[in-house]
């Protein structure tokens, strides 16, 4: 088992006192500057594959590196991105959540939202479906292969694959099925094939990466969140990364400033670095990860960054939930869309030299705070989502009052309201007639 850790990684458990701002930005810019040359943040990341994934995965290097500086595969982007995904997504003032968190005096930071849960599909995912679904067909593949978890990935994918006239096949732990169905409905109406798998995220991504390698001339493998071998890890930030700049430019036009305060849930880090990462180099902008605690014992968990040891998981250096014999431990999570027992290998690289901090809340609290934004704000969020807002009740009494606090809404929780209301029900003792 691994060794008992307090569930809270604070900002500063791993960073020298003697690090200044100048040495953080120095190391920020370094680790920038060579990924494409190492494929590493700092020690994390890497390519750790068969011989055989190597040459493919160099020749999606360089048609990454290509249509990062193509003016017309960037143009189509933005336009797919405006009109098919629905963006820019709002930044909304939760005035009366707002309220909520004020002090005794009427004093407390302003919260508010980054409604990613307005996209095409519910999610921020579909940022990263379309560009690399429009990256795939430049390549020439004729099939796209994904793992998806919560259902949200999958249902980005198989949209995007419709929009484009590719085959598309979605691999999802079989419990997964059962508990996101009305998800696996949509895929399937989208013109997807959805094959079980034996167990849950992990095992799915594990099958869809053997799919992709059985024929990689005409299978592309979608990568749905920031893990697994370069250049995956960088190219979902890169395509994730437009939450961030829409919110520092909103931002501007709102309050003419930054926001004091980012958050957002972590499960593998999609949706975290997509909006962390157009303010990294502004260290007066906090950066907050939430992982899931789960139960809270600290047993069943996705509390990767707080409980893990750093090991190679599908095909990269990162943080892991693992045993004392390197064996992995299966994560938990409510938010179904964390379960997942690594972590970005950039987010591991912030966690290590300080720049961002990550803290956990439990299955409980993130089923109270979907309640409490439902009925204050009328948005209901997805469970993942869920595990940001709920950290906002032990962070607002320690900001000074004013603070602008921009929580990333990163889904929408249509597929978790049947887990809720069970829960709801529970602690209530409600009757489904109450409702």
């Amino acid at each position: 088992m691994v060794e008992e850790k307090c569930l809270t990684v604070c900002s500063v458990e791993t960073r020298s006192a003697k690090t200044t701002h100048h040495d953080l930005l120095q190391l920020i810019d370094k680790t920038e500057e060579s990924l494409f040359r190492t494929g590493k943040f700092g020690r994390f990341g890497g390519i750790f594959v068969p011989e055989t994934l190597v040459t493919c995965l160099n020749m999606l290097v360089a048609e990454f590196n290509l249509i990062l500086h193509d003016p017309h595969f960037q143009g189509e982007l933005e336009i797919a991105l405006r009109d098919y995904v629905g963006r820019e997504t709002p930044l909304y003032f939760a005035e009366r959540l707002t309220d909520h968190f004020k002090n005794s005096e009427g004093e407390g930071p302003q919260i508010y939202l980054k409604r990613e849960d307005l996209n095409h599909g519910g999610a921020h995912k579909i940022n990263n479906a379309i560009a690399q679904a429009m990256l795939a067909k430049r390549m020439g593949r004729k099939c796209v292969v994904a793992a998806t978890g919560a259902g949200q990935h999958g249902v980005a994918t198989a949209a995007v694959c419709a929009k484009l006239a590719l085959e598309c096949t979605i691999f999802m732990g079989h419990v997964d099925m059962e508990r996101q169905s009305s998800n696996v409905r949509l895929m399937m109406h989208l013109g997807a094939q959805v094959k079980s798998v034996e167990g849950a995220f992990k095992d799915a991504t594990s099958q869809a990466i053997r799919e992709w390698v059985g024929d990689l001339d005409n299978n592309y493998y979608l990568a749905g969140t920031a893990v697994g071998p370069h250049p995956c890890p960088a190219m979902v930030r890169e395509f994730q990364s437009i939450i961030g700049k829409e919110t520092r430019r909103q931002a501007m036009d709102k309050w003419g400033g930054k926001p004091d305060v980012l958050v957002a849930c972590v499960g593998s880090g999609s949706n975290a670095l997509g909006i962390f990462h157009e303010f990294l180099r502004d260290e007066d902008v906090r950066l907050i990860g939430v992982e899931a605690a789960g139960t809270g014992t600290g047993i069943h968990h996705s509390a990767t960054l707080a409980k893990g040891q750093i090991g190679v998981y599908h095909g990269a250096m990162t943080y892991l939930l693992q045993d004392d014999h390197g064996q992995i431990i299966a994560p938990h999570s409510i938010g179904v869309g964390l379960e997942y027992p690594g972590v970005s290998p950039e987010l591991s690289f912030l966690r290590d030299i300080g720049r961002a901090e990550f803290h956990t809340v439990t299955d409980e609290e993130a089923l109270d705070a979907y309640l409490l934004l439902c009925r204050l704000e009328g948005i209901f969020p997805a469970l993942e989502a869920a595990h940001a807002l709920a950290h906002l009740a032990k962070l607002c009494p320690t900001l000074p009052n004013g603070a602008k606090v921009v929580v990333n809404c990163s889904g929408r929780g249509d597929k978790d309201a049947e887990t809720v209301l069970k829960y709801q029900q529970q602690k209530d003792g409600a009757t489904l007639t109450n409702y």
